[in-house]
């Protein structure tokens, strides 16, 4: 790998490492299914929910609390019939509550 001296931007850095770039994929893929799904969940809900990682059909969404996780668990089957109607690739969907 050449060291250069110049500031290079952060797409193009990714595009030049596979590491990166298939990083750069992944997140990309995760924006796009929440994107997706975010009109069908409550609006008090939305700020608590975040997109988490998506790898090989699993889809990771992260929540602020067991509440959340809760009622977001009820609305698992509405969203993956949603996304996979997008056709978007989705086999399931895990909850995770942060930590503080």
């Amino acid at each position: 790998m050449q060291r250069r001296r110049h500031a290079i931007p952060l797409q193009q850095a990714a595009q030049e490492s596979p590491s990166l770039a298939s990083l750069m994929t992944r997140v990309h893929a995760s924006t796009q299914r929440m994107n997706v799904i975010r009109s069908l969940l409550p609006s008090a809900l939305r700020p608590n929910v975040q997109a988490g990682p998506f790898d090989e059909g699993c889809w990771c969404l992260m929540v602020q609390s067991n509440a959340v996780a809760a009622k977001l668990r009820q609305m698992v089957p509405a969203l993956l019939a949603h996304l996979n109607k997008c056709d978007l690739g989705v086999i399931s969907i895990r909850i995770k509550v942060q930590n503080r």
